[in-house]
């Protein structure tokens, strides 16, 4: 008296590894991705005038005037440059926000 199973019941388990792997991949490694975006797109948004930052590029400087797409740095006294929002890495003497990619 041994159990047959049907055909729809073998198709089923025999996808179920599949789904198993999705969804490390997907708690393991998307979620901390989605989260971290999320983390630096709220900082750069945040960015004010007078704060003192560093930019990915490893320039230090503070800001001096904020757009929607870039904020206006000063690197020296008289001397401002225009930045992209994107390139600012953090703020001076802490741990950087933007990391390299490649970096978790």
């Amino acid at each position: 008296m041994a159990m047959s199973r049907s055909p729809e019941q073998g198709g089923l388990l025999s996808f179920l590894p599949f789904a198993i792997i999705l969804a490390i991949f997907y708690f393991l490694i998307l979620m901390p991705m989605q989260r971290r975006q999320k983390k630096v797109q709220e900082f750069q948004s945040a960015l004010k005038v007078g704060d003192k930052i560093i930019t990915t590029g490893g320039m230090y400087g503070q800001i001096t005037r904020v757009n929607d797409k870039s904020v206006q740095l000063q690197v020296a006294d008289k001397v401002r440059i225009e930045i992209a929002r994107a390139s600012v890495g953090g703020f001076q003497g802490q741990e950087p926000i933007v990391a390299e990619s490649g970096n978790s």
